[in-house]
């Protein structure tokens, strides 16, 4: 907020603006228009920021980059807590497992580890984008450092259509069969492969 406080108030005294003036322009009193250049107007809206760009000839630019994991709710939980029941007890389990990047936002939902193998665990509670979904799993896979992937959805509808709709993809990227790979976690043993579990 100071920075672009700053600018705003430069870009006024450039242009020979009075505080009154930009004020009047964007329909705020001077005293607010003075707390916004000042950095202090902590909850100033977007929009009225952008209006206040423009009136001063700037452009205000926002975008929005991928972070750190979204909210998961309590659905989400219960998905990987149905597949941590599954596996063996003697094999590693963590949640929210950030990638070894420095300064890499990014996590894995969750992680099961065994003796030499480690899979990454992406459990999407509402499937529609396969493409994109996969895009970025495969970056993940890259940069995270693991054996593989398990995808673990719900058993929905959703589910459902989304399985149908990206089917030769889906089993191009994720060629063990779940009951493999579910037996396999279930004694200790790495699944051998991309996998996707559906519970």
């Amino acid at each position: 907020m100071r920075s672009i406080g700053s600018e705003l108030r430069l870009a006024r005294n450039r242009h020979g603006l009075s505080l009154r003036l930009v004020a009047s322009q964007v329909a705020i009193s001077p005293s607010q228009l003075s707390r916004v250049e000042r950095g202090l107007a902590e909850h100033a809206e977007l929009m009225m920021l952008a209006r206040l760009a423009a009136v001063v000839g700037l452009d205000l630019v926002a975008r929005a980059y991928p972070g750190t994991s979204p909210i998961r709710d309590s659905r989400h939980g219960q998905l990987l807590g149905r597949l941590r029941t599954r596996i063996h007890p003697g094999l590693g389990w963590a949640t929210e497992v950030a990638l070894p990047g420095h300064g890499d936002q990014r996590s894995w939902d969750a992680m099961v580890r065994g003796t030499n193998w480690r899979y990454g665990i992406e459990a999407e509670m509402n499937p529609i984008d396969g493409q994109a979904l996969l895009r970025r799993i495969h970056l993940k896979q890259r940069d995270g450092d693991v054996t593989g992937v398990i995808l673990l959805l719900p058993e929905t509808r959703t589910t459902r259509q989304f399985r149908s709709e990206f089917a030769v993809l889906l089993a191009t990227e994720f060629s063990i069969h779940p009951r493999r790979a579910l037996a396999c976690l279930a004694v200790g043993r790495d699944p051998g492969g991309n996998t996707l579990i559906v519970l």
